[in-house]
C-alpha cells in the first residue's frame, strides 16, 4: 500500500508533458480541479476525462502508475460516496432497516467520485511531471504580485515544495519500519481493522523521530549553504515561456471555454 503513494514523487522521463512550463502544469491544474465543480453533467465529464486522457498519454507515463495513487484514496473514496449516498434527500429508490437510496444521492455520489478521481489524477500528474525545484519555482512566479502585500511568496513556495518533496520520503521510511518490525515479530496484515489500527500505533514514535531528524538535517544543510530566504536571490534557470507554452495555454483555454459552453447550455 505504501509503495502506491504517487502523490509528491517525480517520474523521469523525455515528454511533451515534461518539457511545459512548471506555470502552464501549475495553472492548468488549479483551472482542472475548479472546472471539476462546475460541469454537472454527462458529457461535461467526458470532456474532463477525455482531455485527462490526453494529458497522460502525453506525458508518457504509464497509466498504470498513475491509477497506483487511486489505492491510497480508496477509503476516503468510498467514505465519500456512501455519505452522499444514504444522507441525500429526494426521491426513494431503495429502502432498507434505516437506511434509504435516493435518485438524487446516487446521481450525487456518482458525481463526487468522478471528481474525487479525475482530482487526483490531475495531481499526481502534475507532481508526476514537475520536480520539486521546478515547482517551487512555479508557485513563486505565480504568487509573486503577492509580495506588494508583503507576503513571503517565496518562504510559502519552498515550504509547499518540501512537503511535497517529503510525502515519498516518509512512505518509504515508514515501510523500512513495518519490515523491521515484522521482522522482530511484530504483525500488521491480521485481525479486523481495528486491530490493525492498534498495531499501526507503535510505528509512530520511530516515525515521527525519523521526521524531525530530516527535518533538522534539511534545516542544518540550508544554513550551511547560507540560505536567508528569497530576498536578493537569483536562479540558475529562470522560467521563460516558448511557443510550446503558448500553445498549451490556448488548448487549456478552449477546453475550459467548452465545459463552460456545456454547463450554460445545460447538456
Amino acid at each position: 500500500m505504501l509503495k502506491d503513494v504517487t502523490l509528491g514523487q517525480y517520474y523521469q522521463t523525455d515528454s511533451w508533458m515534461h518539457r511545459l512550463d512548471p506555470r502552464v502544469k501549475l495553472l492548468g491544474t488549479l483551472s482542472y480541479i475548479i472546472i471539476l465543480f462546475v460541469v454537472n453533467s454527462v458529457p461535461g465529464y467526458l470532456v474532463c476525462g477525455a482531455f485527462l486522457l490526453v494529458c497522460v498519454l502525453l506525458s508518457r507515463v504509464p497509466f498504470g502508475y498513475i491509477l497506483r495513487g487511486l489505492k491510497t484514496i480508496m477509503v476516503l473514496l468510498l467514505i465519500t460516496v456512501l455519505f452522499n449516498l444514504f444522507l441525500t434527500p429526494g426521491e426513494p429508490l431503495v429502502s432498507f432497516w434505516k437506511f434509504t437510496i435516493t435518485k438524487e444521492g446516487l446521481t450525487f455520489s456518482i458525481k463526487m467520485a468522478v471528481r474525487l478521481i479525475f482530482l487526483i489524477i490531475a495531481s499526481t500528474l502534475m507532481t508526476l511531471t514537475t520536480s520539486p525545484n521546478q515547482l517551487t519555482d512555479a508557485l513563486e512566479s505565480v504568487l509573486g504580485p503577492l509580495k506588494k502585500l508583503h507576503v513571503p511568496v517565496h518562504e510559502i513556495s519552498m515550504m509547499m515544495s518540501i512537503a511535497l518533496r517529503f510525502i515519498p520520503i516518509l512512505m518509504e521510511e515508514t515501510d523500512k519500519i513495518m519490515k523491521a518490525q515484522m521482522a522482530r515479530g511484530a504483525d500488521f496484515d491480521s485481525g479486523n481493522l481495528i486491530n490493525k489500527i492498534k498495531a499501526m500505533v507503535p510505528l509512530l514514535v520511530p516515525l515521527f523521530i525519523s521526521a524531525f531528524r530530516r527535518a533538522n538535517d534539511l534545516a542544518m544543510a540550508m544554513e550551511a549553504r547560507c540560505y536567508h530566504g528569497g530576498e536578493g536571490r537569483t536562479k540558475m534557470k529562470p522560467l521563460v515561456y516558448r511557443k510550446g507554452d503558448v500553445g498549451a495555454y490556448g488548448v487549456l483555454c478552449a477546453f475550459l471555454a467548452a465545459c463552460i459552453v456545456i454547463r450554460v447550455m445545460g447538456v
